[in-house]
């Protein structure tokens, strides 16, 4: 084996198969004198639905066609043979890459290359639904890393360097554990948690931290960094299911956060493949509130137009049908106001830990 060369890791071979029997299918219909073609679920909110067995949503059962018979879809199944030779050479080799590596690979393709990155993006997207595989196994990494997660949870993580025991509260300063892109190399060893709490923006993770959040409640902190990195969703998931851990959601009160409470607890339209991989079903929302902009009086700003299109839309997504969110949206519309969750920093900077989450988290049940 020459120097820098990498072998194969074990289970690669079977993503190479999955990928392999796309092209496979596709000579197949060349072969029987057919148009190549993919089939696709169609990507909108009218087509995913609730699946009881998991407790998320999915795509539903309406499909589209990539067929060779338009010149753009020709143009879009020769990437994809491109794209799934470039991962089987990267598998076979035991490499790994980022999306927007992949990007700039496909320039020495010719007229296989993208003309911009959320192409090649999107078309590892549509690997992943045909193959029912997830880009990881592909060795594709994100641009984004995970966020960091702080609290009483010791894991150990496989690294380059070898096997890391990490506890995520004495081994490790303020700024917590960062999870690594593939949560799925880590082991959970053991844990005193009492809830896992993911909070969307770092100045309110920060603020849970310094108070002492973490060691007074039993809490692992997650700062999902916005809409959060498919490894931080992951590790949600995972932490929850296998360990039995309850989680609640943070955010602010606005129609872009409620979307990343769906995303964690019901996965997103755009990955519904992925909901069963990254979706937390049990994942409780204790973000602030429209009514909460009333009960506690708290500082806002005006919805702007963008915001008001974003919470009409929500009215009508699959993922907000409930009471709860039926009330609370038609709330904001009508005060045209939303709030951030430092705004509770209105009455002290220990109020939010002092009062606001633990009056909220009692009424829920969760202490």
């Amino acid at each position: 084996m020459k120097r820098g060369i990498k072998t194969a890791a074990k289970g690669d071979s079977a993503t190479v198969d999955g990928l392999m029997g796309i092209i496979e299918n596709l000579y197949g219909h060349i072969e029987n004198e057919e148009v190549p073609y993919i089939i696709l679920p169609t990507r909108t909110k009218q087509n995913i639905e609730y699946n009881d067995d998991s407790g998320v949503w999915v795509y539903g059962d309406r499909e589209s066609v990539r067929s060779a018979k338009s010149v753009l879809g020709a143009y879009q199944l020769l990437k994809t043979t491109y794209v799934i030779e470039f991962l089987k050479h990267q598998l076979d080799t035991n490499r790994s890459s980022t999306l927007r590596e992949l990007y700039y690979i496909s320039e020495a393709w010719g007229a296989a290359k993208f003309n911009a990155q959320p192409e090649s993006d999107g078309l590892i997207e549509d690997l992943e639904i045909v193959s029912s595989l997830q880009r990881e196994k592909f060795h594709i990494r994100p641009e984004e890393d995970g966020a960091s997660i702080i609290g009483p949870i010791r894991i150990e993580e496989n690294t380059r360097r070898g096997v890391k025991k990490i506890h995520c509260q004495d081994d490790v300063g303020d700024g917590g554990y960062q999870i690594p892109t593939n949560a799925d190399n880590l082991k959970f060893l053991d844990h005193d948690a009492r809830m896992i709490i993911a909070v969307e923006t770092g100045g309110m993770r920060d603020r849970l931290i310094e108070n002492g959040f973490d060691e007074d409640y039993n809490a692992i902190v997650v700062h999902l960094k916005g809409q959060p990195a498919r490894s931080t969703k992951r590790i949600i998931k995972r932490m929850s299911e296998e360990l039995g851990i309850q989680v609640v959601v943070f955010t602010d009160g606005d129609p872009w956060s409620y979307r990343i409470f769906a995303s964690v607890a019901y996965g997103s339209i755009k990955s519904a493949h992925l909901s069963e991989y990254l979706a937390t079903p049990g994942a409780e929302f204790i973000g602030i509130r429209p009514s909460d902009i009333v009960n506690y009086e708290l500082p806002t700003d005006k919805l702007n137009d963008h915001d008001v299109r974003a919470l009409k839309s929500e009215l009508s997504d699959p993922r907000f049908t409930s009471e709860f969110w039926q009330g609370e949206i038609n709330l904001q519309l009508q005060l045209k106001k939303k709030s951030e969750q430092q705004a509770l920093a209105k009455y002290g900077l220990d109020y939010v830990t002092k009062t606001y989450l633990p009056e909220r988290l009692s009424e829920m049940g969760v202490i």
